[in-house]
């Protein structure tokens, strides 16, 4: 099943989050070997910081196996600031009705093999449907998705072929990147659901929302496997981040409408308090 945790709830799952962090310490970290940030057993970057949406897989003990971020695009993301190397000279994408889809993953260790519904399969492609059911829902038209060779195949096997890449396939460490593009669309929804043999609906109802949060499972007697975070860590870059990133969208504006887009994003991130303390710096913008 699946549940999906973004800034309006965030604060009543901070252990289901934490769950999250360490199977993609576990995943990134350990078995790909990507240049992440790990600190105690938790992977947490800067974007983990802009409110983003995490569509997360549970298995029947209530555990994480399975998880993916979607964040915006008019803001800072991945693909524009950490992947601009994948976009070959071309402008950042930047849609209010295109999501960027990251840190995209499943617990290979705590799943099985073959076309169960504990499957390692099954648990992908219920994430993929999930994922773009509820990026449709929220008036979402397409996802870019930085992805490997590897997971580029895995979309192709299960019926859920990209309908196109951004930019070039480029070296990132130890493995080569793509960027693809999906299309939130329900003739796709229903081809990954069919190929899985995915049925029904997949989201959680209420008494297992209640169950997975931190007051459900303090009145169930379960311990948390760590100290629970009330808010994911903020790394002390993400202020300079923000800045630079509106500095640049002033910078790189070609026109009246960029250049008041930009100042419009500035104005709502100054009154959101993200670039508190930094207003001299942000006149620019």
């Amino acid at each position: 099943m699946i549940i999906v945790i973004d800034g309006t709830n965030r604060h009543r799952y901070t252990q289901l989050l934490d769950e999250m962090y360490a199977l993609r310490a576990r995943v990134f970290g350990q078995r790909l070997g990507w240049e992440v940030d790990i600190k105690d057993g938790l992977e947490i970057d800067q974007y983990d910081a802009l409110d983003p949406a995490y569509v997360i897989g549970i298995n029947d003990d209530n555990k994480v196996v399975s998880c993916v971020r979607a964040l915006q695009t008019t803001g800072p993301h991945m693909l524009s600031d950490v992947f601009s190397s994948i976009l070959d000279g071309q402008p950042p994408m930047r849609s209010a009705t295109l999501w960027e889809s990251t840190r995209f993953c499943v617990d290979t260790d705590a799943l099985d093999r073959g076309n169960s519904r504990n499957s390692i399969s099954y648990a992908t492609c219920e994430l993929m449907a999930a994922s773009l059911e509820y990026a449709r829902d929220s008036g979402i038209s397409d996802i870019v998705t930085v992805i490997d060779p590897v997971m580029n195949r895995v979309l192709k096997r299960s019926d859920c072929a990209p309908y196109g890449y951004v930019g070039k396939t480029t070296p990132m460490g130890k493995v080569a990147a793509m960027a693809a593009l999906l299309d939130c669309s329900d003739d796709r929804i229903a081809r990954i659901r069919n190929f899985a043999g995915v049925e029904g609906n997949v989201f959680v109802d209420t008494e297992r929302e209640r169950a997975l949060s931190d007051a459900g499972r303090e009145a169930a007697g379960v311990a948390p496997a760590r100290a629970a975070m009330t808010e994911p860590t903020q790394p002390q870059d993400t202020y300079a981040l923000l800045q630079d990133y509106c500095i640049d969208q002033v910078l790189d504006a070609s026109s009246t409408d960029e250049h008041n887009a930009a100042q419009r994003l500035n104005n709502i991130l100054l009154e959101a308090g993200l670039l508190e303390g930094s207003k001299s710096l942000l006149k620019v913008c």
